[in-house]
């Protein structure tokens, strides 16, 4: 009696022509970067000359200078953010397909696309002419730039609600904006504020980099040290911004998930334990 045999398993044509056009689009990438690879081989002695000189002699008497200008960074960044989640809130809604349909959906999630492709940097570059060198050039570079990141997270936060609390509603008869008021922003404003404060963290990297081309802030600062070859002022000025960044996202960090897991959780999960029946 034959066994019968065990079929070859067909080749994966698609996974492979893949995998190659992905290997061969690397190369081509890395070739066409031009990289002098040899300087490599030089790189750990460089960066240890750039260290020493901007870490070495760091002028600490001018640590309150410094702080005072990444506070601007941040109220920069804050004020920015504020601004996105002013606008992006309502335009979030016409971008959601269960909310408004797939026409108007499709054309605002055009306008985030748009408002994402621009970097919020040329958004500054182009403010400045009108505001001059000043921080409202970058509030509204950071403003503008925001919208549509925090406006595509917020239409897909919201074509993932649940329907139940939405037909609760319909049942008593309400109408459109009650029916948005009691049976959506409930379940989004959590999320909402959890990627506000998200935003608010990169904003803060955003900040610091509108002050390199004279937007206001701790980077305006650090480009000047570095146009006048003052390297311990601008290496005190970086170690200033890595250690703000760094407790701003941990209090930050702390004010998401309490929103997020609500009053005394202590884990990450957003479910809770079924409470025990009683009789």
């Amino acid at each position: 009696m034959t066994r019968p045999s065990i079929p070859v398993k067909p080749a994966d044509w698609v996974r492979r022509i893949g995998t190659a056009v992905v290997v061969v689009l690397v190369l081509w990438s890395l070739l066409g970067l031009d990289i002098k690879w040899e300087r490599l081989i030089d790189l750990p002695a460089d960066l240890w000359r750039v260290a020493v000189l901007m870490f070495g002699q760091m002028p600490f008497d001018e640590t309150g200078t410094l702080i005072a200008a990444l506070w601007e960074s941040v109220s920069i960044a804050w004020l920015g953010t504020m601004i996105a989640a002013i606008f992006a809130i309502p335009l979030s809604f016409l971008a959601a397909e269960n909310l408004v349909g797939r026409p108007i959906a499709w054309s605002m999630r055009q306008v985030f696309n748009v408002l994402r492709a621009v970097p919020e940097v040329i958004l500054a570059i182009a403010l400045i002419p009108i505001f001059g060198l000043t921080p409202m050039a970058g509030v509204l570079a950071i403003g503008i730039g925001s919208i549509g990141t925090l406006g595509k997270l917020f239409y897909e936060i919201a074509e993932g609600i649940q329907p139940g609390p939405i037909e609760a509603v319909d049942a008593t008869g309400a109408n459109r904006l009650q029916r948005l008021r009691w049976g959506v922003l409930p379940q989004l404003l959590p999320e909402y504020a959890s990627f506000v404060l998200y935003r608010f963290e990169v904003n803060i990297r955003a900040s610091a980099v509108m002050g390199l081309i004279g937007a206001g802030g701790i980077g305006n600062d650090v480009a000047q040290a570095l146009r006048f070859k003052e390297f311990g002022t601008a290496g005190l000025g970086l170690l200033i911004i890595i250690v703000g960044t760094i407790a701003i996202d941990y209090l930050s960090g702390m004010v998401r998930k309490r929103i997020i897991n609500g009053p005394g959780a202590t884990g990450g999960s957003r479910m809770a334990a079924p409470a025990p029946i009683t009789a």
